[in-house]
């Protein structure tokens, strides 16, 4: 027999998920990633976007908003509306909404995640990253530190972006990094003394970039000495801007892509270009992938194998001394 209290509990719980919409949903499940999956701003932004899209579509349309009166076929329409999105980010939207479903299911917040029995494939075009050959990027810094103009005694602010230039190829040609790993790297986490660099990566995943390299570490020293004042200002961020900030990643884009197009590069250069580069000029160099692995922060060998194609000229390279054909000659096979 079910007590009175008992009673009313059972009652003000239906009443709950009967008033409970998307909109408190969202805010909860995005506090549970930021407090406590302790997940990247730019992963919460991504995830706020999404469900507020979501949110769009169903007062568009005119269905209801409350969690559990949205129905399967609703979210089937949705997913319709925004197949003329790449693969991509219709996958990311998809995932973002399983996700605070999941979260849903888990809170006790629904019966029944409609999810659960959906079966959705996108088919994503797999395309081979652009890299940089050795000469493209040679080019890059020899026209970034042909621009170099600083000198101790100036403080002009183009001066010194000069430099900062080349600390910003140097750091991601050297790392493998991401573009937002750069961005928001914090001095303090460079030791210019050992070459150690702590990337917080995806995830706020940490990994430990090593930097082997003479010549960058005695780059990355005299930026740092000139720039003790600009750093501290801007909260301890390496990399400044104008305004003693920390500089944006798309700052970095467009310094990258600039001194592409400078340097007549014909493949347009991006951040990420610079990472597909280190990653296959390495396997190049017969390093083990699990090793780029590491160097790169995937959490899966299967995302590092985006990077073993192997470029035409390196092809013709293989080919030509290490194909079986060259140990023997037609004129031998005719003679034996």
């Amino acid at each position: 027999m079910i007590s009175i209290n008992n009673s009313f509990t059972i009652i003000n719980s239906v009443k709950h998920k009967a008033m409970y919409n998307l909109k408190s949903a969202t805010h909860e499940f995005l506090s549970h990633c930021k407090f406590e999956k302790n997940l990247s701003p730019k992963t919460i932004k991504a995830y706020e976007i999404d469900l507020r899209q979501l949110l769009e579509f169903l007062s568009k349309n005119k269905y209801s908003s409350v969690v559990i009166d949205v129905e399967k076929n609703q979210l089937r329409e949705y997913l319709e509306s925004i197949f003329s999105l790449k693969a991509k980010s219709i996958k990311r939207k998809i995932a973002t909404i399983k996700a605070l479903y999941n979260y849903l299911e888990f809170e006790d917040k629904i019966v029944v995640n409609p999810f659960r029995k959906m079966r959705i494939k996108i088919k994503e075009e797999k395309k081979l990253p652009r890299v940089l050959n050795m000469d493209e990027i040679r080019g890059i810094f020899k026209y970034a530190y042909g621009q170099n103009r600083y000198t101790e005694s100036e403080t002009n602010f183009s001066n010194f972006e000069s430099l900062r230039n080349i600390v910003v190829l140097e750091l991601l040609f050297a790392t493998g990094a991401r573009v937002s790993e750069i961005a928001h790297l914090q001095d303090s986490r460079i030791n210019l003394d050992s070459g150690e660099v702590s990337i917080k990566g995806k995830g706020n995943r940490e990994r430990i970039a090593q930097i082997c390299n003479k010549e960058t570490i005695d780059i990355l020293k005299k930026y740092r000495k000139i720039s003790n004042v600009r750093i501290a200002e801007s909260g301890g961020y390496f990399l400044t801007n104008r305004f003693k900030g920390n500089l944006s990643e798309q700052s970095i884009r467009t310094i990258v892509k600039r001194m592409g197009l400078k340097a007549d590069v014909q493949t347009h250069v991006t951040p990420h270009v610079f990472r597909h580069s280190f990653a296959t000029l390495l396997l190049e160099k017969d390093v083990d992938i699990k090793y780029i692995q590491s160097f790169l922060g995937h959490s899966s060998i299967m995302t590092t194998q985006l990077y073993t194609h192997v470029n035409r000229e390196k092809q013709k390279q293989i080919l030509r001394t290490k194909h079986p054909r060259k140990d023997f000659s037609s004129t031998e096979a005719l003679l034996s």
